[in-house]
């Protein structure tokens, strides 16, 4: 007997009973959901489950925002599939360009939950053939860097990572500043450049305790 293709749907919502109310939706439609109530908790989920599609609030109470989130995993997987949930449709402004949007005064009908998350899969190219071999997003990194960014992904502050290693918080500062910049993450004020370097060290190395 055949098993059906179950489509995984990341759902992103800092209200938890609004995240469990879509949750609870897409699971009654025979979708593999995952919920989480921020960036931080997604870009985790996002590694263990490798979803078809986020489903993310826009705002979510602190930055990074839904947008920037869909920004940056997308930018990991190509082949990710969004919908924003807002009340205002101006905001999604800035985010991938085939992203769906879903206001939240629509919310209360599963119907309409379902069609803007099977609209957001229709639109996605999957991708092709085996994945080409390519490079790791790290590599411009020392070993020292990696070390230090495994701190980073870790949720350690600047003081902590300079405790553990005996060295000051200013020599760590400078370190985690030169990271940025080899990842190409310096330079636009927009993006929480510690959450995007620690998505690509989790999508290369997994998720850490």
């Amino acid at each position: 007997m055949q098993t059906a293709w179950m489509r995984r749907v990341l759902v992103v919502e800092d209200n938890p009973a609004m995240r469990a109310l879509l949750c609870d939706m897409l699971a009654h439609r025979g979708f593999d959901v995952t919920g989480a109530a921020g960036a931080g908790e997604a870009v985790a989920a996002f590694t263990r489950t490798d979803p078809d599609v986020l489903l993310t609030d826009i705002d979510l109470g602190s930055r990074p925002s839904g947008v920037e989130l869909a920004v940056m995993l997308t930018g990991l997987a190509p082949h990710l599939a969004v919908v924003f949930l807002s009340s205002f449709p101006g905001a999604a402004a800035g985010g991938p360009a085939a992203a769906v949007f879903l206001s939240k005064l629509e919310v209360d009908s599963a119907e309409t939950v379902v069609r803007a998350v099977e609209t957001a899969l229709a639109g996605v190219t999957p991708p092709a053939g085996p994945a080409e071999t390519r490079r790791s997003p790290l590599a411009p990194l020392t070993r020292r860097q990696l070390e230090v960014l495994s701190f980073v992904a870790r949720g350690w502050t600047n003081a902590q990572i300079a405790r553990h290693r005996g060295t000051s918080t200013r020599a760590v500062e400078k370190t985690v500043s030169r990271i940025f910049e080899r990842l190409g993450l310096g330079s636009d004020p927009s993006t929480n450049a510690r959450v995007r370097a620690t998505a690509l060290y989790v999508a290369e190395h997994g998720a850490l305790p």
